[in-house]
C-alpha cells in the first residue's frame, strides 16, 4: 500500500453547542404574602401548588431558592415578568439569574 493509497476522512462537521443554562432564583423578603409568590410561581413557571408552595417556603427559611433552569434569555426573560407582578402589586417581589455552573 503506497501513500496515494490513503483516503482522507470525510469532513467533520462543526457541532452546534447547547446554550448555556441559567438558574432562575426568588430572593426573599418579608412583605409579599406567601399566597402571591405561590400563585406567581404557578402562573409563570408552571409549577404545582405544592411545589410552589415548597420553592416558597425554601426561599422563606433560606433566604434564596432556584426555582428552574432554562436557556439565558428564557430564565431572565421570566425572572422579569415575574419580578414585574410583584411590582404591579406593589411588593418587594424578586427574581434574579445567575449561570448553572
Amino acid at each position: 500500500m503506497s501513500d496515494t493509497d490513503i483516503k482522507p476522512r470525510p469532513g467533520t462537521k462543526p457541532r452546534t453547542q447547547r446554550p448555556k443554562l441559567h438558574k432562575v432564583i426568588l430572593v426573599n423578603d418579608d412583605f409579599t404574602p406567601r399566597e402571591f409568590v405561590v400563585k406567581v410561581l404557578m402562573g409563570e413557571f408552571r409549577i404545582a401548588e405544592a411545589q410552589a408552595h415548597k420553592v416558597m417556603m425554601t426561599a422563606h427559611q433560606k433566604g434564596s431558592c432556584v426555582v428552574s433552569v432554562y436557556p439565558q434569555d428564557v430564565a431572565e426573560t421570566k425572572a422579569a415578568r415575574a419580578t414585574e407582578a410583584g411590582q404591579q402589586k406593589g411588593y418587594p417581589l424578586l427574581f434574579t439569574t445567575e449561570p448553572e455552573e
